[in-house]
């Protein structure tokens, strides 16, 4: 009796390959209201390479990605204020050089950018039309809406790849944590019923662009790429 290869048993979603549902109990976004929120505590999510904090404005409970210098008890300004590190306040309300995190794409969605350890972004410049210009990690341009969040400062937890794991054991619980496969096999090193490019017999070329209606466990290689082979 055959089995399922790797894709197709990823794509089943079966406990083998499932995130824990507790690593990502935490959703992180910003508040409907306005006002001085509370840090409560700072609390280790699985989920996140970053520290999360969770705060209290009013009778509203929310969680954001926690920053550097962060503290239980500390008070933090929403909506408007000034550019103190931990506050929420639109982009327009930021004067440019400032150091920003969790950014809004579009405004009131809750913060979709930047929330990775050690990460920031920089406003750099304001235009016309209400668009507020982002210089992003990368070294890449990004025009928002100036009516978008942010909050002022750099995401606590920098310097997290700079640490070595030592032992695959450590490695092996961080990704089972995210559902992520480990230890990534090279897939011409598997045997031909596991991959479509296993199998070193023969020494033919195939082609690495996987057609549109492939079904899950053949669609892997080039997924509907622009363009193939070296530049020249």
């Amino acid at each position: 009796m055959g089995k399922r290869i790797i894709q197709q048993a990823r794509g089943k979603g079966s406990f083998t390959y499932r995130v824990r549902r507790k690593a990502f109990n935490k959703k992180v976004g910003y508040p409907s209201g306005s006002g001085e929120a509370e840090l409560l505590k700072l609390i280790h999510s699985a989920a996140h390479s970053a520290p999360i904090a969770k705060f209290k404005l009013e009778k509203e409970i929310f969680f954001n990605v926690a920053f550097e210098g962060a503290f239980e008890g500390q008070r933090i300004a929403i909506g408007e204020g000034n550019s103190d590190t931990g506050n929420i306040i639109l982009l327009k309300d930021i004067s440019p050089s400032t150091k920003i995190f969790n950014i809004e794409r579009n405004p009131g969605d809750g913060g979709k950018m930047i929330r990775s350890a050690g990460s920031k972004a920089v406003l750099h410049k304001k235009l016309e039309h209400n668009k507020i210009e982002i210089l992003m990690p990368n070294k890449k341009i990004v025009k928002l809406n100036g009516n978008c969040r942010a909050s002022i400062g750099i995401i606590a937890g920098d310097g997290r790849k700079k640490k070595p794991m030592l032992k695959a054991g450590r490695m092996f619980h961080k990704m089972k944590s995210r559902g992520k496969l480990w230890p990534r096999t090279s897939a011409v090193c598997m045997n031909a019923i596991d991959h479509p490019f296993g199998s070193g017999r023969g020494k033919r070329i195939k082609s690495k662009t996987a057609k549109r209606n492939s079904p899950p466990g053949r669609k892997v290689g080039h997924l509907s790429p622009r363009r193939t082979g070296k530049k020249k």
